[in-house]
């Protein structure tokens, strides 16, 4: 089974905006948020998914043969591809009532565990998201990561608090979720977060026993300030083109925030990576892995965990593809000199 066929199981039953395309380029989807779509124009998901392309690979077979080696380490969790699954909260809203945010959650943990690797649950109105999603990660002995809004500090800490119980891999905060129309005015409100306030986010998670991932960074100046906080890893996001119309694509930004804080820092990618060709483009820039979002939900809304298993075997096998005919052994050796520009 691969993506394609998933989409198609899928086509018809993500709602009235997601049309579950083969290639999910935020094309169809466009400004319909709530919906699957970007923010404003929509056109930030759609250039996201085109900067990649960008970039082309140098093809180098004059070598030795090998067995490519996808397995990596992501802040003291090994991985056997380079691929996170991302988070999506509040399922219902933005795509159909066929899921909830409890039964998506379980698909997506069940599936990223059994394939080797890690999802990201997400947050949303409903405090029990968070809730829920925590005791799916406390049951599977901490195989994955909570995300949480920027909301006010005192949610933020009591949501800290019920996501260290389940000693999870990871805790994450969406930093730009700040930015998502739906909510505003909401109670309690979200809002950007200082220094300081991250300082002590990532403090209470140290005492806890998890790293601290801040997503939702697109500078040089946020990673730094970032670094500063004590984070220790980031996300180079633009929540998918759904919290600023006009930003920069995650390819455009990843280099040079890779060249600023590589090796003080995890730094991962999502953005419009689609295939294990965008995954090898994303380790080549700087990245020491990746998320992936929206093709997870139309994986599992159209073929359930065992679609979501079939699409992480369809990136790591599109990766080690390119990985042979670029000659890079194992994830390490991907680097700069494997990409031309186009």
């Amino acid at each position: 089974m691969n993506y394609q066929e998933i989409a198609a199981a899928a086509r018809g039953r993500m709602g009235e905006w997601c049309k579950a395309c083969p290639d999910c380029d935020g094309r169809a989807c466009g400004a319909h948020v709530p919906g699957p779509g970007a923010k404003g124009s929509g056109t930030v998901a759609i250039r996201n998914r085109q900067a990649w392309e960008a970039w082309r690979l140098n093809m180098d077979t004059i070598q030795e043969a090998f067995e490519p080696d996808c397995g990596t380490t992501v802040l003291g969790r090994r991985l056997s591809l380079p691929v996170m699954i991302g988070p999506v909260g509040d399922v219902k809203r933005h795509y159909s009532m066929e899921l909830t945010d409890l039964t998506y959650n379980e698909r997506i943990l069940r599936a990223a565990a059994a394939s080797g690797t890690v999802a990201w649950t997400g947050d949303g109105l409903d405090a029990n998201v968070v809730i829920n999603a925590a005791q799916l990660i406390g049951r599977m002995q901490g195989a994955g990561v909570s995300t949480i809004k920027p909301w006010g500090m005192d949610v933020v800490s009591q949501k800290v608090e019920v996501a260290l119980a389940a000693h999870p891999c990871m805790v994450a905060m969406d930093i730009d979720g700040a930015g998502l129309p739906f909510l505003k005015g909401q109670e309690p409100p979200a809002g950007p977060k200082s220094v300081g306030q991250l300082a002590q986010i990532a403090k209470r998670c140290h005492d806890g026993g998890a790293p601290f991932v801040l997503k939702g960074v697109m500078t040089v100046v946020g990673a730094r300030k970032a670094l500063e906080a004590g984070v220790d890893g980031i996300v180079v996001s633009n929540h998918g083109g759904r919290v600023l119309d006009g930003v920069s694509a995650t390819a455009e930004v990843l280099p040079a925030i890779a060249d600023e804080v590589a090796g003080r820092m995890a730094v991962l990618v999502d953005g419009g990576i689609r295939t294990g060709v965008d995954v090898f483009r994303a380790l080549a820039l700087g990245a020491d892995a990746v998320l992936i979002a929206r093709p997870f939900v139309v994986a599992a809304y159209g073929a359930g965990e065992e679609g979501v298993q079939a699409y992480l075997a369809q990136l790591r096998g599109e990766l080690e593809d390119v990985m042979r005919m670029c000659g890079t052994p194992d994830v390490a050796a991907i680097g700069r000199e494997n990409l031309f520009r186009a």
